[in-house]
């Protein structure tokens, strides 16, 4: 038998995922903030929840907890990409992404530097982006402390309900 608490976990990870990604669909659209390339990988753990809860929803009892123990761990692992973000951001280290740094263009004729860029220009990876006036938290730091929270709340769920079936 299916337990009603998994079923509303498994629609909640779901909501969750989708918010995230509203979010930062809607920064992008309605405010004209460009995606760095850590922004766009900061995504995918998001997407994949998303998937991973919308299984759970129709699984079996047993399948839905471990489809959100996996969930949880996938938003933990953005949580580790959006702090790495934040460590870009903060100059703490260089980014891990080669698309973050310029390109390399020395010795080239200005018809081959001119071949190399890219069609449309993207942020460096070290420019935070405020979406908040007068807040100085980045979109980067905010999903960092969002997918923390996610993944927390959710792995709280699954320990303290494990053994109860109703």
């Amino acid at each position: 038998m299916d337990s009603a608490s998994t079923r509303w976990a498994s629609l909640l990870s779901v909501l969750a995922a989708a918010a995230a990604l509203g979010v930062a669909f809607a920064a992008e659209r309605m405010e004209g903030l460009v995606p760095c390339p850590l922004c766009l990988l900061e995504r995918w753990p998001y997407r994949l929840a998303a998937l991973l809860g919308i299984f759970a929803l129709v699984s079996s009892y047993r399948t839905s907890r471990l489809l959100l123990a996996a969930l949880a761990l996938v938003i933990f692992a953005g949580a580790v990409l959006a702090f790495v973000h934040v460590g870009v951001e903060a100059g703490a280290w260089p980014s891990p992404l080669p698309e973050c740094s310029g390109p390399h263009l020395s010795g080239l004729s200005v018809a081959e530097r001119l071949a190399q860029m890219p069609a449309f220009p993207s942020k460096p990876c070290d420019a935070p982006s405020y979406v908040i006036p007068g807040l100085k938290i980045s979109m980067a730091a905010m999903n960092m402390v969002f997918a923390l929270a996610f993944s927390v709340v959710l792995a709280t769920y699954l320990w303290r309900s494990r053994g109860k079936k109703a």
